[in-house]
């Protein structure tokens, strides 16, 4: 019969730390879909006489639909605010369901990762319902434990209430988080929120700034790396 002083030791396992959830920008973020917005905007512009310029693509990207909307019917396109925000949704949609959505390198393999190892997601997009659902269609269903859309908040990004709402969705602390993002209004959301966040940018430079994480891809980012940024050690790599 063995002695204690013989039984072999059992060493704790060591589990890599992981974030309490991970809280996911859409446009420009998870899927490239930002050049879909800006020509459509074009497009409708033209058909009204109006002409809209990638520039002014570029200044809508982060922001409310609604704020695209009026700058549009300023060049002519006829309707409410409301009435051209659903028929750019409804046409970006159309792009979407007819060619896919375009997925940023790296980020549908670190989602797929993410629900493996069961950390929560949760989408949080300025674009529509009817929009992020055409993306949802083509993940497994329970990808994402929440989704916070542009038509079902009071205060849009850069205002804080997105990220809020979708860590209260999940149940999660928003200061143990995770945010995604690529534009200046989601980052300035998700900071002010409190979640440690990380900027990929894209179509538009985002400056540094202290305890802000910097990527220039999602490829090859680990469930370990976000939870270092999520215990407050930015990662950068531009």
């Amino acid at each position: 019969m063995p002695t204690p002083s013989s039984t072999p030791s059992v060493l704790p396992t060591h589990r890599p730390p992981s974030p309490a959830a991970v809280l996911w920008d859409m446009d420009g973020t998870l899927v490239d879909t930002e050049p879909y917005w800006i020509a459509t905007e074009s497009e409708l512009a033209a058909e009204h006489g109006g002409t809209w310029t990638h520039e002014q693509g570029l200044a809508m990207v982060g922001r409310p639909i609604v704020h695209t909307a009026a700058a549009l019917r300023a060049l002519g396109v006829p309707g409410t605010e409301d009435e051209v925000a659903a028929e750019l949704v409804g046409r970006v949609t159309d792009r979407i369901r007819t060619d896919g959505p375009p997925w940023r390198p790296g980020a549908r393999e670190l989602l797929a990762a993410l629900v493996e190892a069961g950390v929560p997601n949760a989408l949080v997009t300025m674009s529509y319902r009817q929009m992020a659902e055409a993306v949802l269609e083509t993940l497994p269903e329970g990808t994402f434990a929440a989704v916070v859309t542009g038509d079902a908040v009071t205060h849009p990004k850069p205002h804080p209430e997105p990220y809020l709402t979708a860590a209260r969705m999940l149940g999660a602390d928003v200061r143990g988080c995770v945010a995604i993002e690529d534009s200046v209004p989601g980052v300035a959301s998700a900071e002010a929120a409190g979640a440690a966040t990380i900027a990929v940018p894209l179509m538009v430079e985002i400056p540094p700034a202290p305890g802000r994480s910097m990527l220039r891809t999602l490829e090859g980012v680990t469930i370990s790396e976000l939870g270092a940024v999520a215990a407050g050690a930015p990662i950068h790599r531009m």
